[in-house]
This record gives structure tokens, C-alpha cells and sequence, in this order.
């Protein structure tokens, strides 16, 4: 590994452990169809090491159904009926749009 690098001006450099996303680098699917989330690991604000979040198929669609949710403010227990803007293939035009 090179020199330690901290990062200057991120709210979470600070102590103890920040896994984020690495900047520019897009999710990929590898040769067995799981899908690769680069990511970095950070301890005390200095670059650790690169890491990898291997999601198969069905864990990357329930985390996608979790961040849909998530993003329109809906809570833990929601409605069946309900689907948000991202997962509606209508978009924000659908039933449940503006």
C-alpha cells in the first residue's frame, strides 16, 4: 500500500472506521452474474484499503425496492398497493406520481 492519504474537507474523516463508494467507479456484474459495489475503507480519515459488497442478483433487487422506498420517505411497513416512483415502469406519471 502508498502513502496514507487523508481526505480533506469530508465530514466523515474523522476517528474510527467510513466505507463509501469509490468516486467514478460504476457497479459492474462479474463472470458469475453477481454485481460488484467498489468501495473504500477509511479508518481514522486515512485510506485503508479497496473493498468489494458482491450482491447477487436478488439481494441487488431487494436493496434496490429498499433504496426506492427509502428515497420517497416511506416507512419500514408500507402499503402492498404502494409503489414508488422508481420502481413504477409509468415513472412519476403513474397512479402514485404527481
Amino acid at each position: 500500500m502508498g502513502t496514507p492519504t487523508t481526505v480533506a474537507g469530508d465530514p466523515g474523516a474523522g476517528r474510527g472506521l467510513r466505507i463509501s463508494r469509490v468516486p467514478g467507479q460504476p457497479v459492474r456484474r462479474d463472470a458469475g452474474g453477481s454485481l460488484i459495489i467498489p468501495l473504500w475503507l477509511r479508518r481514522d480519515g486515512v485510506f485503508d484499503a479497496d473493498l468489494a459488497l458482491r450482491l447477487s442478483p436478488a439481494e441487488a433487487e431487494l436493496l434496490h425496492a429498499q433504496l426506492c422506498f427509502a428515497l420517497d420517505d416511506v416507512p419500514g411497513t408500507y402499503s402492498p398497493a404502494y409503489t414508488p416512483d422508481c420502481l413504477d415502469p409509468r415513472g412519476p406519471s403513474g397512479p402514485n406520481g404527481p
